[in-house]
Parts: structure tokens; C-alpha cells; sequence
């Protein structure tokens, strides 16, 4: 236990992050449970020791720990809370990587149900979901989701440029109010591209000295840690989620589907959608479906990308391929759409759909032709260009979502 008390003091003590994620303000604790998921490296341990540094007033009266601690080997949770609780009147816990310890829904349940006048505070992967939790933790808990820096903030952790975030609905109608925004920054041109190769993981910002084997690293640790423990599969069988993101980087993804990804691996198509939905789950793979409904639903066609830029960057390098611009240009649009909790949809007119609106993405000399039909709800949306043209919307604008 001293251990674990020195440990959180020196956390603390050396977190000093001048800026904020786009969430840190949305966190309401008065509840008596709360979790923060998502993905490896997008800065779920900072955010929490940020918010005790900054909120709290006295240290001694809340407490951060790590569960994947080798402490926790040898002692439960529950006991570790009672212990804190009775002794020195702990009433506040923050309990990072939830995930790493066995029975932890269960375990989160009996501290809830035992101890009226404790909040907890948890932190975990992304397959973690409380609706998931088979002790039905989503009536008793909040959840927030933590995803990787947008362009605004990437554009705000270099200290660039301070801009609030966008609407969806602000970047299809407000293109003057917008355009003032933009045009005002300096090199903007330049600061996207360099996004778009090196942006969206926040550790980005200690040190971009191997960043891309940083990515593999996290990428390596969700497959043979956080997949293998939570989703109780065999080691034979993690090896093929590296040859499906392998995959995916080397296929355009309109060409993408599961019966190719299936006879590529060897694996029947009930395996790879499997498989697909666990990486789908766990932040590296987006699925995009038609927007169908019902039984049509089950007939629909999808397309599957990797997540985000960097992951496709990473990918690519480690395996020797160029990169496709398309893709990034695509993987960057979805991205940026789904965490800012916007749906989007495959769409034939286009590329994609959101809020019934269609859009085709491209470079700035993208024409009109596949979306001519329907120009009353749908845009061109270009890289390469900051201003608004007929029918086009500048690509990074979207990047100030969230």
C-alpha cells in the first residue's frame, strides 16, 4: 500500500499538461460510478490524473491507482477500497485500466452496492462496455468515450491555434463564418498534412521519436492483451487480427469485404465478421454500413477501414507499401464523423452518408459527376483546398468536429 501511495503522489506531481481533451469539461463525477473508455494511447491515464490535479483540493481524500498494479495479484479490490475507506476516509477512488483485473464488473458491483458514499471513477479499453458487463453495471453507471485528438486539437496541443469546435450543421451552412476561422491560421495547408501523417495519438506530443513503432506497440498490446483476456481467445488465433489489418492496408477499401478477407486468411466468413467486430470494438478497424434497416439490414453492404491515419501510416511502413491518399483521405473523414458521435453510412451516391446528406471525397479536382444527381443534400469534400467552392466543402473542416 505505500508503494501504490508513492506512486500516486509522483503521478501527480509530474502532470502538467497545459491543455485539455475535448472532454474534460463534458465529465460530471457527482455520480456514483463512472467509466472512460476507448482505445490504447489516446490518453485515458492523463485525463484522470489532470482532472484530480486540477479538481480536487485535497489529495488525501481521493485516490489513483492502476489495477494492472502487481498488488492486485495478491489482493482484491473490494479490499483495497475498504481499507482506504476506514482507515483514512477515502471516498473517491480512480481506478485506471480496469480492464487488466479479473471479475472486474463483478467486483465494481459489490463496491457500489456496499458503499453508498463512494464514487468511483474507472478507466479501460474500449471493449470494455458497460451494457456488455454481465452484472448489468449501464443501469448503475455514466460512461464517457475518449478518442484520439482531432485536427482542432492537434492544432491546440502544438499551440498553433485555440478554435472552439464546429457543428455538423455549422460546416454545411455557416462556410463565411467558418472560412474567417481557418483562413486566419497560418500555414493551415501545411499543419493538415502534417496531421494526417502524425497527429492523432496524444503521445505524439512527449516525443515523435518512433512514433509509428509506438502505434505497432499499442496495436500488439490490444491484439495479445486486452483481445486475448477480454475476448478469452486461443494465442493461434490472434495472429490472424495482424494479418486482417495487414490486409486492410494493402486493398483499396471499396474492394474490401469479408468473403476476400476470408479467402486471404483461410478463416470462414462467420470468423472474420468476428473478428472484424472485435477490432471494430476495440478502436482499429471502422465498419460502414448502407443505411438499411430491418431485414435489409442483414443484406447490406459495408466497407471496412482502419481507424485512423496513423494506424494506416504504421501499418504501411512496417510492411514496405506506399500509401493511398484516397484511403487517408477517407479513413480522416469517417474518423473524425464517428467520434464526434455523428452516424455515417456507405452510401452508392457518393461515398457516404450523414444526417441524409451524401458526400464524395477527393482531392481538389474532384468533379461533381457521381453526385450530380442529388446536389440538393450532397457536397464534394476536397483536400488541398481551404475555402468553400460550389457543392465543396475543404476536407479539414471536418476535423474540427470535437
Amino acid at each position: 500500500m505505500k508503494h501504490l501511495k508513492a506512486t500516486y503522489r509522483r503521478l501527480i506531481k509530474n502532470t502538467d499538461y497545459r491543455h485539455h481533451r475535448y472532454i474534460f469539461k463534458e465529465l460530471n463525477l457527482n455520480e456514483r460510478l463512472t467509466g472512460l473508455i476507448g482505445a490504447r494511447g489516446t490518453g485515458k491515464t492523463t485525463l484522470l490524473l489532470q482532472y484530480i490535479k486540477e479538481k480536487k483540493k485535497d489529495l488525501n481524500k481521493v485516490f489513483y491507482v492502476s489495477v494492472d498494479n502487481i498488488y492486485f495479484t495478491q489482493h482484491r479490490l473490494i479490499d483495497f477500497i475498504n481499507e482506504l475507506y476506514e482507515i483514512e476516509g477515502v471516498k473517491e477512488f480512480y481506478l485506471d485500466e480496469i480492464h487488466k483485473y479479473p471479475n472486474w464488473n463483478q467486483e465494481l458491483k459489490n463496491i457500489y452496492d456496499s458503499y453508498p458514499d463512494v464514487k468511483v471513477f474507472f478507466s479501460g479499453s474500449s471493449c470494455l462496455d458497460l451494457i456488455k458487463g454481465s452484472y448489468d453495471l449501464s443501469r448503475r453507471g455514466v460512461l464517457y468515450q475518449l478518442n484520439g485528438l482531432s485536427f482542432r486539437e492537434y492544432l491546440i496541443f502544438k499551440n498553433i491555434k485555440e478554435l472552439p469546435p464546429f457543428t455538423f450543421d455549422n460546416i454545411l451552412n455557416n462556410k463565411n463564418d467558418l472560412e474567417k476561422e481557418i483562413e486566419n491560421i497560418d500555414k493551415i495547408k501545411g499543419h493538415f498534412k502534417n496531421y494526417l501523417l502524425k497527429g492523432y495519438y496524444p503521445f505524439l506530443m512527449e516525443n515523435e521519436k518512433n512514433y509509428y513503432t509506438k502505434i505497432l506497440n499499442v496495436l500488439n498490446k490490444t491484439i495479445f492483451e486486452d483481445i486475448s483476456n477480454y475476448y478469452k481467445l486461443k494465442t493461434e488465433n490472434l495472429a490472424n487480427f495482424n494479418k486482417i489489418i495487414s490486409f486492410l492496408t494493402t486493398i483499396p477499401p471499396g474492394e474490401l469485404n469479408r468473403n476476400n478477407i476470408s479467402k486471404h486468411l483461410g478463416q470462414d466468413n462467420k470468423t472474420i465478421q468476428n473478428y472484424l467486430n472485435i477490432l471494430n470494438d476495440t478502436g482499429i478497424v471502422n465498419i460502414i454500413h448502407e443505411n438499411k434497416s430491418g431485414s435489409h439490414l442483414l443484406k447490406s453492404k459495408e466497407k471496412i477501414y482502419l481507424n485512423n491515419p496513423d494506424i494506416y501510416h504504421a501499418v504501411s511502413e512496417e510492411i514496405g507499401i506506399k500509401n493511398k491518399l484516397g484511403t487517408i483521405r477517407e479513413i480522416f473523414f469517417i474518423n473524425m464523423i464517428k467520434n464526434s458521435g455523428n452516424k455515417i453510412f456507405y452510401s452508392k451516391t457518393g461515398d457516404f452518408e450523414v444526417n441524409g446528406s451524401h458526400f464524395e471525397i477527393g482531392g481538389k479536382t474532384k468533379s461533381i459527376k457521381q453526385i450530380k444527381d442529388k446536389l440538393e443534400n450532397s457536397y464534394l469534400v476536397k483536400d488541398d483546398i481551404i475555402h468553400y467552392e460550389k457543392h465543396a466543402i475543404p476536407l479539414m473542416y471536418f476535423g474540427f468536429l470535437y
